[in-house]
């Protein structure tokens, strides 16, 4: 179907979008308003029946113990609390129960409900009321299909709940305002809508008048005119778009002044890019460096005409690759230090032109030096578990073809072999057990369950765990706790493992004889330290920067012997990063070590428990 001329016009499009524009919009508005003013007048009218039912539950509580205590004080409290559920409060189309501990009614404000009067109210906020829940509250349809807010209260006295309140009030007067409401917006939805298809003429024809004039001397321009010149009449967009097609005009005579400007912007973008960038012409000569590849390669920034071969140090028997695009991607080790060189990869692309085949070569320079120690570290750190895990299962391979071999009926050496597998067991269960800590404190996938926690309390249930093994090495411990620290915001468990792990070292390293000390104070930064120390062995200094590694072990006999993995430090480390504290290590050869980390005090980050 055709449709009329004056409809396809831009002017009869600019007035049905604008109508159509603010209809969606008031429509939007309209339900965004509606939404709002409902949420707020419901949740107003739960406040004020929240509000009554609290309060009426502390007067019934002064009478409800009374339906107990004899004949003559029951009627009396029992009058009292109709007293209270009929004329305290005069809600309209409200019914005020007054229920015993067992849920039965003992009056209400309804007359027509007067039957109700010991009968059980089995309504789910009645059921969580009597249970001690204040918060209860849902909506209803009764018999009359009247929606109504509901409300229950427990009625608690002398520690003990005796009761609940409940309050059932309609919300037809609420839907009533709701509805007058929606009334108004829609007649002034109509009003809007007349003035705006007005206003949309008015507006159009502003618009569209320009256009005509700009498509008139467009066409004369594109026969050649290259002097006509707009009237630029605002600064609003038909003014802009005057101003644009005035400058359209002029650029056209600059076209190839345009083009040299745009090779100065590439330029400008192949210098200041993050990535360094060589391009070289068919024979392999630079003809352009940025400033990242020359400060990468350590050379003065201008570099045009030098072979790339020799910037870059290529063997010979790669610069032919290179010049027929084949060179596969090198790695480069320039500056840095004679232990750390900085590694760069260079990444070769041949520039095609059709007809002419290469041309020339883009050299993209990468830095990757922290991306190579990562790989190393990761390289190391497999190795560690691989030795740690080829110890014991080379033990218990041994000892289990002894067995085979006959020490299994062998009354002395079987046992003894078998203990040393299951030893042997345990350690690796324990070297995987850890390792799973890490990757999941690695990943933050051990959430924090953070509580407060009495510190003083923490402290003795860790003396108390080892007091019993320090009593056999003859260690005696002590606890330095200031008084008046807060409780802390912690995840108990976790700060219990690093605890035990600390102290745990403490008594390895520590001789018989020996003490060990666990204290805790407040820092001026509003943090709690927590400190392990101990007059043991101590570390030496070589030792102490490395300490907090995984798997890095000081004496790596004597911690195997021990029954160490060599992750305890670092699941400590980690743990105490995840509450947002640090941890620090501080040791004397000979003269023992302290650890040292904090907390905050406050609840951040994690889960309350």
């Amino acid at each position: 179907m055709k449709l009329p001329s004056f409809v396809r016009t831009i002017q009869a499009r600019l007035i049905m979008i604008y109508v159509l524009l603010i209809l969606i919009a008031m429509q939007l508005i309209g339900v965004y308003f509606v939404s709002a003013m409902k949420n707020s007048l419901i949740s107003n009218f739960t406040k004020d029946l929240e509000s009554r039912a609290e309060l009426l539950s502390v007067l019934v509580a002064q009478n409800l113990g009374g339906t107990t205590a004899g004949t003559g004080a029951a009627d009396e409290s029992l009058d009292n609390l109709r007293v209270l559920a009929n004329n305290l409060f005069n809600i309209n189309g409200a019914e005020i129960q007054v229920l015993d501990a067992s849920g039965k009614v003992l009056t209400t404000s309804k007359p027509a409900h007067a039957d109700y009067v010991g009968r059980k109210n089995t309504q789910t906020v009645v059921s969580r009321a009597l249970q001690g829940i204040s918060d209860n509250e849902e909506y209803i349809i009764d018999d009359d299909d009247i929606r109504k807010k509901v409300v229950a209260k427990p009625v608690v006295s002398g520690g003990k709940i005796v009761g609940a309140v409940y309050i059932a009030a309609s919300l037809s007067d609420l839907y009533s305002t709701m509805e007058r409401i929606n009334s108004i917006f829609i007649s002034g939805l109509l009003i809007a809508l007349v003035l705006t298809a007005i206003l949309g003429v008015i507006l159009a024809h502003t618009i569209t008048s320009p256009i005509k004039e700009l498509t008139k001397r467009a066409t004369a321009v594109a026969e050649g005119d290259f002097n006509q010149v707009m009237p630029v009449l605002g600064s609003d967009e038909i003014g802009q778009l005057s101003h644009a097609f005035n400058y359209m005009t002029s650029r056209l005579r600059d076209a190839l002044a345009q083009n040299e400007e745009e090779k100065e912007k590439l330029a400008s973008i192949l210098t200041n890019m993050s990535d360094g960038v060589i391009a070289t012409d068919e024979a392999g000569k630079i003809i352009l460096m940025n400033r990242r590849a020359a400060a990468m390669l350590q050379l003065e920034h201008d570099e045009n005409g030098r072979d790339i071969a020799d910037v870059l140090q290529l063997p010979s028997a790669q610069q032919e690759d290179l010049l027929q695009g084949t060179l596969p991607p090198a790695l480069l080790e320039t500056g840095g230090t004679p232990d750390e060189p900085s590694l760069v990869r260079v990444t070769f692309t041949p520039i095609h032109r059709r007809g002419l085949g290469i041309i020339g070569t883009i050299a993209v320079l990468q830095d990757v030096t922290e991306q190579e120690k990562l790989d190393t570290a990761r390289r190391e750190f497999v190795a560690n578990v691989s030795h740690e895990l080829r110890t014991p299962l080379t033990t218990i391979k041994s000892y289990t073809e002894a067995l085979e071999d006959g020490a299994l009926e062998h009354p002395e050496l079987g046992p003894r072999f078998v203990h040393v597998i299951q030893n042997e067991t345990e350690r690796m269960i324990r070297l995987v057990t850890d390792l799973l800590h890490l990757s999941r404190l690695d990943s933050k996938e051990a959430s924090l369950r953070k509580q407060q926690t009495d510190l003083r309390e923490m402290l003795e249930d860790v003396e108390d765990r080892f007091a019993f093994q320090m009593k056999q090495k003859g260690i005696t411990s002590h606890i330095q706790l200031e008084d008046e620290i807060d409780p802390v915001w912690m995840d108990r468990d976790q700060i219990d493992q690093v605890l035990d792990n600390l102290v745990s070292n403490a008594m390895k390293y520590t001789p018989e004889g020996g003490a060990i000390t666990i204290g805790a104070a407040e820092t001026s930064d509003g943090m709690v330290e927590i400190s392990v120390q101990d007059n043991g062995i101590g570390i030496p200094k070589k030792d102490l920067s490395r300490i907090f590694e995984r798997f890095y072990r000081v004496d790596k006999a004597r911690s195997r012997n021990m029954g160490g993995t060599g992750l305890g430090l670092s699941i400590a480390r980690e743990i105490v990063m995840a509450h947002g504290g640090k941890i620090e290590l501080y040791s004397e050869l000979t003269k023992g070590t302290k650890v040292t980390f904090t907390l905050p005090t406050r609840p951040e980050g994690g889960e309350q428990a």
